[in-house]
């Protein structure tokens, strides 16, 4: 994991902006490995807790659920050697609520299809092992995409869940 350096001009390091400010922002570099996904998915997951979006509700576990696929992606599609992944969480609460994940890999060549593209997985492929990531955040996020990372290599995936109707994140 690596924390307290500066990416793109965001720490990198876990914060908590003041009260007034309607958002809550957690950034990290993790290690591009299964367990650098995992504790990005358990960080995000307590972060959400903290900020009031309790374990168990829908959008806590949508936004978890996000985090999750797209670490994984991070690892498991945009992995070069010795190069972590990002992870940026931001909880607005004004003008309306709204979660937005952003993975950032280094990984330059291979990219995702564009929201509203992905390849449907072929009939038979049930029980097959991967495939699915992005269809799942494209079926729990309200909006997703993806950009080329503007000052390093590599892409940034991004997901948005809204909260209609819940007063979290204040």
């Amino acid at each position: 994991m690596t924390s307290n350096i500066h990416t793109h001009g965001r720490l990198t390091q876990p914060t908590n902006p003041s009260p007034h400010l309607s958002a809550q922002v957690f950034a990290m570099g993790f290690t591009s490995t299964v367990r650098g996904a995992r504790l990005a998915r358990r960080l995000a997951a307590v972060r959400l807790d903290e900020w009031g979006v309790p374990y168990g509700t829908v959008p806590h576990e949508a936004v978890v659920l996000v985090v999750a696929e797209l670490a994984a992606n991070a690892v498991r599609h945009g992995h070069v050697p010795g190069r972590d992944f990002h992870l940026l969480l931001r909880v607005t609460a004004e003008p309306r609520q709204v979660a937005r994940v952003e993975v950032s890999d280094t990984q330059g060549e291979r990219v995702p299809p564009r929201p509203g593209q992905l390849p449907v997985p072929a009939p038979g492929a049930g029980l097959a092992d991967g495939g699915r990531g992005l269809l799942l955040v494209e079926g729990i996020a309200d909006r997703w995409g993806w950009h080329p990372r503007p000052h390093a290599p590599g892409k940034t995936i991004w997901a948005e869940c809204e909260f209609p109707g819940a007063s979290y994140a204040s």
